[in-house]
Order: structure tokens, then C-alpha cells, then sequence
């Protein structure tokens, strides 16, 4: 099958949830199908990450991306029917781009990845896949929620127009397909036919650890581990800094220690004085190694949406996981047998204080998360159902 994709990021390096599930899904679909991909690069990205990317893709096209914070970005957005987010990703040579390939192409299907690139469409014929990893209005509305009252008034407009093109792109699509649960079932009250395909983990990588040995070591270090650029991230670091951890130490005697592992790091959370906090920015390790090694993954999710990515991968390797209902809600995972989660700050703290104290506990939630991974988080398996969506929209 001939596809092609249309993506606002290219997914390499894999420094985020989006790079990591559109790398392992090209991975796995070259094998069957020819693509070619258009995307979006960032400043940062070199030539070297094209490359990687052009292994697995017969053509892979990238677009300069426009800088999303410029005055020039919110008097268009102030001006127009587009919103803020959807104005920053409206590029003319995009258009053409594809336009062109279109013209002297010969394509089976389209896929594009994220709505907000959707506009960049030109009409055609061709079946169209829309995949939403969050839905972005709704992550806004949560930011509005905490922002200084003098700016919800904009913000409230701008969501308002935001939420109206997402749902607009999505009954435009000939499929959508959310990555969780919780995301398909709110499409769904659109009006809109949705199919979920997870996200994965590569097991072949993400090897389960010695659990026995993991539970002896001390110091035990918990984990939280995230790229920070994202509002989710930073929000969740910390309440962890300021609220959950304190409350974990003074509660055990346990020699612990809590590892903050991530990109884009903000300067409150790289200066925090505590002494039993090791702050790791940047880390070149392999984040396998980063899970394993570590005794829990703390990740109190309070915004955000899909399905978490440091959460399936710690559960690969038997890691236990302590979370929220919003970071369960994406998944298809039993709470309190495969991971723990609690939403407020002293539940989540218990949960800590629970794992610490009962080696029982602690090696059931290793052995049942990794069998949920193994059944239903499989890159392999998750390639599949992408594929079958694929052949039932061109067979028709």
C-alpha cells in the first residue's frame, strides 16, 4: 500500500511520546506498505535525524517549523477564525508540498497525525486518517484553568475556536483514531466513528529486570521522568517537589531517593534544594536502563490526555507505577492490580509508603503489569490494528 503521511513533527530523536510512537509504527510498517513522509522539522533537528528517519520511509520531505511564540502568530490568531495552536501550524509550503505529491503521486490512503496540520490539506479523494494523540482544546482548558485571571477571557476565545476546527477536522476525516479510551469515547460524543489504537512498547528493549534485586538496593529511587517542554510535565514535577515527596520522607525511615529525569527542564525544578532529589537533564542513559534501575515511576498525572508512554514503559520492565485517575484514564489497565493510584496527596503518598513496606505487593504489580504490556501494548500488535484500519478504508 502506497501512504502518504503527513505529520507536525518528525519523529526522531525519540525524546517524546509522538517521535517513539510514529518511529515504531514507521518501523513496523515499512515491512508491508511504501510512505512517504511530510513533517514538520524543528530548529534543533539535524540532518543526521532526517536520515534515521528516511531508513524506515521511502521519501521522507521535512517543512521548516515557524516559530509558535511571535507576535506575528497572536495578531493572526486575534484576527481570524483560526486559534493560536492552529495558526502556528498553517504553512503555505506544506500546502504545496503536498498539493504537489498529490498531483504526481500515486497514493492508497492518507495519514496525518495531529489535526492541527490538517488544514494544510488540500481537497482530494483519497481516504483520510486522522490521528489524535490528546484533544488539544481540552488541554487548553486545563491550562486556562490555573492562568492568571486577567488572561482566561482570551484564552477562553481562543480555546473556543480551537475546539470548533478540532471537531470541524474531525468529521472531515474519513477515519479518526484516538490512542486511548478516554479520548475515543469523548470524539465519539461528536458524532464521529473513532477507533482506538494504543500506544506501545518495544519489548524487545524494554526487557523485564530482576525484581528481587531492584527491591534490596538501596538507596531505593523513585522516578519521575518526562520532557518538559509539555504543561503535563511540569505541573506534575511539581506537586511531587512540593507536596508528595515531603510527605513520603516523613512517613519512612527507608533510605530513598527521588531521580527527576527529563528535557527542557524549568530553573525551579533544577535548583530545588533538597538533598534527596538528583536531578538529571539531559541524560544521554538509555531510558530503559533509567526504569529499570529504578524502584517505582511516580507519575500524578493532573492534565493532559492519550495514553502515557513512561507508564507503559515502566510497567514493561516491572516497574510498579503510582498515578492518577486521569493518568489511568487513557488506559486499558486495572487499577490497584496492575498499577496504583490514588488523586489527592496523601492516597498518593500511601501508595509510596505501601510499596516500601510490602515486597508482596510490590512484585505482584511488577508481574501483572508486565503481563498487560505483553497482551496489549506490543508494538507489533499495535501496528496491526493500524493496518487493518488501512485495508477495511481502501477496500471499500
Amino acid at each position: 500500500m502506497k501512504i502518504l503521511m503527513i505529520s507536525s513533527y518528525l519523529p526522531y530523536p525519540l525524546y517524546d511520546g509522538g517521535a517513539i510512537r510514529l518511529y515504531n509504527l514507521l518501523k513496523r510498517l515499512k515491512k508491508n506498505h511504501e510512505i512517504t513522509l511530510i513533517c514538520e522539522i524543528r530548529p534543533n533537528q539535524a540532518r543526521g535525524d532526517v536520515e534515521e528517519v528516511e531508513k524506515i520511509c521511502k521519501r521522507v520531505i521535512t517543512v521548516p517549523r515557524q516559530k509558535q511564540w511571535s507576535i506575528s502568530n497572536v495578531l493572526k490568531s486575534g484576527f481570524s477564525s483560526n486559534s493560536f495552536l492552529i495558526t502556528g501550524h498553517t504553512l503555505l509550503q506544506m500546502r504545496d508540498i503536498i498539493a504537489n505529491e498529490l498531483r504526481t503521486g500515486s497514493f492508497d490512503l492518507i495519514h496525518i497525525e495531529t489535526s492541527y496540520v490538517m488544514q494544510n490539506l488540500p481537497l482530494t479523494t483519497l481516504p483520510v486518517v486522522l490521528v489524535e494523540h490528546n484533544i488539544e482544546y481540552m488541554i487548553y482548558q486545563k491550562f486556562m484553568d490555573k492562568a492568571p485571571f486577567f488572561l482566561k477571557p482570551f484564552l477562553k476565545i481562543d480555546i473556543s475556536k480551537l475546539k470548533k476546527r478540532e471537531e470541524a477536522f474531525w468529521k472531515k476525516a474519513t477515519q479518526v483514531v484516538a490512542v486511548s479510551i478516554l479520548e475515543k469515547n469523548l470524539i465519539e460524543k461528536t458524532g464521529v466513528n473513532v477507533k482506538t489504537v494504543y500506544n506501545g512498547v518495544d519489548l524487545e528493549s524494554f526487557k523485564y529486570k530482576n525484581v528481587d534485586k531492584i527491591f534490596e538496593t538501596q538507596p531505593k529511587q523513585f522516578l519521575f521522568i518526562g520532557n518538559f517542554k509539555w504543561l503535563q510535565n511540569r505541573d506534575s514535577a511539581r506537586w511531587i517537589i512540593q507536596e508528595m515527596w515531603p510527605k513520603i520522607k516523613s512517613q519512612t525511615e527507608e533510605n530513598i531517593v527521588l531521580r527527576i529525569v527529563g528535557r527542557s527542564m524549568p530553573e525551579d525544578i533544577k535548583n530545588t534544594r533538597d538533598k534527596t532529589i538528583i536531578i538529571e537533564e539531559n541524560s544521554k542513559r538509555i531510558t530503559q536502563d533509567i526504569f529499570t534501575e529504578s524502584f517505582a515511576l511516580l507519575a500524578p498525572i493532573r492534565i493532559g490526555g492519550g495514553s502515557q508512554y513512561k507508564i507503559l514503559e515502566a510497567m514493561a520492565v516491572g516497574t510498579p507505577v503510582i498515578t492518577t485517575a486521569l493518568g489511568l484514564s487513557g488506559l486499558d489497565i486495572r487499577g490497584d492490580r496492575d498499577i496504583l493510584v490514588a488523586d489527592n496527596v496523601s492516597g498518593l503518598a500511601d501508595k509510596a509508603l505501601d510499596l516500601l513496606r510490602e515486597e508482596k505487593l510490590y512484585k505482584d504489580l511488577a508481574v501483572n503489569g508486565r503481563e498487560q504490556i505483553e497482551k496489549k501494548y506490543d508494538w507489533t500488535m499495535v501496528t496491526k490494528e493500524l493496518e487493518s484500519i488501512y485495508r477495511e478504508l481502501v477496500e471499500v
